[in-house]
């Protein structure tokens, strides 16, 4: 019997289909773990016969998989010995000229992102730019942006500067048989860097000028406060005015909660009951009297002082990521505070604090939050990360010896590679066994640095894109591109190029590469010509996501504390993804001149 075919694809290419568009609507539309949706994906090709088993776990032996495990432990020597720090220290300056700020922020970071992972830093970075655009007289929101453009234009400069490299360098091995230089990428992705930031300064203007979240939270006077009535309390039955708690020395009350949980009028002849939440706003250590004068005690043992009423406790700021599961809700209705042992004092959004009483705000993605904590808190556990993104209390490594060994480690692995002494693979174990022995790193810490989710993002993309060349989908829209495209081969490179830029800015840039691989490969097979050339346009193309803030984790990372808004990043990125396409285009068929299949 003849295989059910409709519109040019088999049963199992719908399924295919089907199973992709599902996978990215939750990724959008649901806060889910994003390996859990992927591994979701591979079950549902895996149990419905579109991959057989040995195919539907080949993304956890896949050498590009398995290079980015390594590099994790790589990465974790260079940061604990303080290698971004002094680079940081040592190269941005003090510029006298917007220009000037943006070639001294944007090449450091972009060679950085070359061999480190681009969200370590950036992470680095914020709070360093924060500072550094006060000392210029620049709002962070004019600098934040390139920052993160920066460090995405400079990972595609080699192999292992960004996830896609390695993942579209890995199926081109499996496919040919022949390996990638680890710097095939150097040339192309330095001239886009070079158009990118002559782009950035000559579109300046439509970076916004953002008020930074800090600036909400530089002054006690704008934050609110919440004090209970406890059950022994003597000016229980009296009214408010009565009490003297109407009118206090330093602020003035917002809102009474009684029992009931819910805000009653706030007039002076409402009666005080034990148990009750009264809510000011104000200068927060007069308020704080009362504690004194009137037998009111802490909410959640809230202190409010930027100077440390207590000190056992202090103040960090925090941001909420996106797909964080705070998202939505308040930290009322949570047990965020008890499971943390943090307690929320305000709440700021795009610059303006929220004038409301903090643990009512509804939160949304971007939200700057003031949290009192304990002052050795946390702030790096995966359950704390996965909620939250902390910029104020990072631990600088000392500056040492180690810092020379980890940097010698990293050029050592890259010359090894790049010369064709050995392979990649075993350059990348060779750096991270040198960072443990030579204690750059503990084992400890390298092995927090493994990623476990992004792995397995990395390892089902794989496996994505094997099902989209198996089930013939790459072939057919391959196919689909010539009959619109012509045979014209850089128009072809260009169409999908195009295409694969939109769709990166939605999804990860570790899928889309492994999505579009193979219908590049198809296409460039179906033209007669050697699909190397239109590869290393894939690999920039995948990782030039700039008008989305979730295009990209380096935007996330840059978006709460820029006090950007959505639209921020669509009226400069949009812009910035048609210059960098044309760039990728010209230069790539500069240095890779297209050349038929022999």
């Amino acid at each position: 019997m003849d295989e059910l075919v409709f519109l040019g694809f088999n049963l199992d290419a719908w399924i295919t289909i089907a199973t992709v568009l599902v996978m990215f609507t939750v990724l959008l539309f649901t806060k889910l773990r994003a390996d859990l949706v992927f591994l979701g994906a591979i079950a549902i090709l895996f149990v419905t016969g579109v991959l057989k088993a040995e195919e539907a776990f080949s993304g956890f032996s896949s050498t590009s998989v398995v290079v980015i495990g390594v590099l994790f432990i790589v990465v974790a020597g260079l940061t604990h010995t303080g290698v971004l720090q002094w680079i940081v220290k040592n190269l941005l300056g003090q510029p006298n000229s917007y220009s000037k700020a943006v070639i001294r922020l944007m090449l450091p970071v972009a060679a950085l992102s070359s061999f480190l992972s681009n969200t370590t830093v950036v992470t680095l970075f914020v709070g360093i730019v924060k500072m550094w655009s006060k000392k210029l007289g620049l709002s962070p929101s004019k600098l934040l942006i390139p920052l993160s453009y920066a460090s995405g234009m400079g990972g595609v400069c080699t192999l292992i500067g960004t996830p896609p490299n390695l993942i579209i360098s890995g199926l081109y091995a499996d496919n040919t048989g022949q390996t990638m230089n680890i710097l095939a990428t150097a040339i192309p992705g330095l001239f886009c860097l070079a158009v990118g930031v002559l782009s950035i300064i000559a579109l300046r203007r439509l970076l916004p000028d953002r008020k930074v979240p800090e600036s909400a939270f530089e002054t006690t006077s704008e934050y609110t406060v919440e004090l209970q009535v406890p059950s022994d309390n003597p000016h229980i039955g009296q009214t408010l005015g009565e009490a003297g708690l109407y009118t206090v020395k330093g602020g003035s009350l917002l809102e009474i909660y009684h029992f009931d949980n819910l805000p009653s009028p706030v007039t002076e002849e409402e009666f005080i009951l034990g148990g009750d939440h009264l809510v000011y706003a104000g200068q927060i250590d007069e308020i704080l009297e009362l504690v004194k004068t009137h037998g009111l005690v802490s909410s959640d043992r809230q202190v409010f002082s930027l100077s440390e009423i207590d000190h056992n406790r202090q103040l960090h700021t925090a941001y909420v990521t996106f797909g964080s599961p705070l998202i939505g809700t308040t930290i009322s209705e949570s047990h965020f505070e008890r499971d943390n042992n943090m307690t929320l004092v305000a709440v700021s959004r795009r610059g303006k604090r929220i004038n409301q009483p903090p643990r009512k705000v509804v939160l949304q993605a971007g939200d700057t939050l003031l949290l009192e904590c304990p002052p050795h808190v946390k702030t790096n556990t995966e359950q704390l990360s996965s909620q939250l993104h902390f910029f104020d209390n990072e631990q600088l490594p000392n500056i040492g010896s180690k810092t020379l060994i980890s940097s010698f480690i990293m050029v050592a692995m890259v010359a090894l590679s790049a010369f064709g002494v050995m392979p990649l693979l075993q350059c990348a174990f060779l750096a991270a066994a040198a960072m443990l022995i030579l204690r750059c790193c503990t084992p400890e810490q390298a092995m927090k640095s493994i990623n476990g989710e992004i792995l397995m993002v990395f390892a089902c993309s794989v496996v994505l894109g094997l099902a989209i060349q198996k089930t013939g989908i790459a072939e057919r829209l391959a196919y689909g591109i010539l009959d619109i495209c012509g045979t014209n081969p850089i128009v072809v490179m260009t169409a999908i190029s195009l295409v694969a830029t939109f769709i990166t800015e939605f999804i990860s840039n570790t899928a889309a590469g492994a999505m579009f691989f193979p219908i590049m490969y198809q296409a460039a097979d179906q033209l007669g010509y050697e699909p190397y050339p239109f590869l290393i346009a894939l690999m920039i193309s995948v990782s030039s996501s700039f008008a989305t803030p979730i295009g990209s984790p380096t935007h996330m990372l840059v978006y709460g504390p820029g006090g950007y808004r959505f639209s921020d990043f669509i009226r400069i990125g949009l812009p910035m993804n048609i210059i960098i396409l044309i760039a990728n285009i010209f230069i790539v068929n500069i240095v890779y001149p297209l050349t038929p299949i022999q």
